[in-house]
């Protein structure tokens, strides 16, 4: 399908791209790498009337290493946080998520910023952020200000970022000996995940089990009450809410939770 009309603004500074969206209001939307986006564009899911393009923006783009955190510019590409020896050796989670995003032209063109304010529970890279235990850099008319990313995802395609609000870097604490995994089902290899588990240390993040990214609570203490791996993954589903479609009903999505859970722990296992 073809998008409704639009006007498209490019912008080069943080402050532009803020004034921006404060002066368009809900009828502007921030352009990144386009791929979520632009989709729900075509297919009149979103109808913003202007489209702020904030990739000319260079100071959001980049990872580096500071006082024991990774820093990731929220336009950095998903290709660049697979390939990055900084993710790869400190938050090899994150590296493996990212390797997974879409097929090869999302990653070289899609940014981990839009992939994350796009507010999916089936995104990869937003099961992984949460396991990890990340937070979100956000600049806005009030200033700058930290948010957890438990504190980030708030429903289906909602996030805490307001009306005027720009994600500008993602920080992820440093886990290089942490034991991890990611898991992921797909009906073929591009597509969103039909259920994704990220783990971290002692964190079990389930993905396209609810509106949001949610912890699988159940699991988790069962295993720090000494349960088996066997025993605490056939928790994993408790206190989900997963929908039907096409691909997958509801039951099936708590059997994989349950499947995937089991495979992230022995993965994790076998790599401590």
């Amino acid at each position: 399908m073809i998008p409704a009309p639009f006007t498209h603004i490019r912008v080069s500074s943080i402050k532009e791209a803020s004034d921006a969206l404060e002066h368009h209001g809900d009828e502007a939307k921030l352009l990144a790498g386009g791929h979520s986006l632009i989709p729900l564009m075509k297919l009149r899911l979103a109808t913003p009337t202007v489209l702020v393009d904030i990739m000319r923006i260079t100071q959001l783009q980049g990872i580096k290493q500071e006082s024991g955190n990774i820093i990731i510019g929220a336009l950095t590409r998903h290709v660049d946080i697979e390939r990055s020896p900084i993710v790869r050796q400190h938050a090899p989670l994150i590296a493996a998520a990212a390797a997974l995003v879409g097929d090869p032209q999302v990653r070289n063109r899609g940014t981990i910023g839009g992939s994350v304010a796009h507010g999916d529970s089936a995104s990869d890279l937003s099961c992984a952020l949460l396991a990890a235990n990340a937070s979100f850099v956000v600049s806005g008319p009030s200033g700058v200000r930290t948010i957890p990313a438990a504190e980030f995802f708030l429903g289906f395609w909602t996030t805490a970022l307001g009306p005027s609000d720009i994600l500008t870097e993602i920080v992820i604490p440093e886990a290089s000996s942490s034991p991890w995994s990611y898991q992921k089902f797909t009906i073929r290899s591009q597509d969103w995940a039909v259920v994704s588990v990220a783990l971290s240390g002692s964190h079990i993040v389930l993905g396209a089990m609810s509106e949001v990214p949610v912890r699988a609570e159940a699991t988790e203490r069962a295993l720090a009450s000494g349960a088996s791996a066997q025993e605490a993954a056939q928790l994993a589903a408790e206190n989900t809410s997963p929908s039907s479609d096409l691909r997958a009903s509801a039951e099936y999505r708590q059997h994989l939770a349950r499947v995937l859970v089991l495979d992230a722990l022995t993965e994790s296992a076998a790599r401590s």
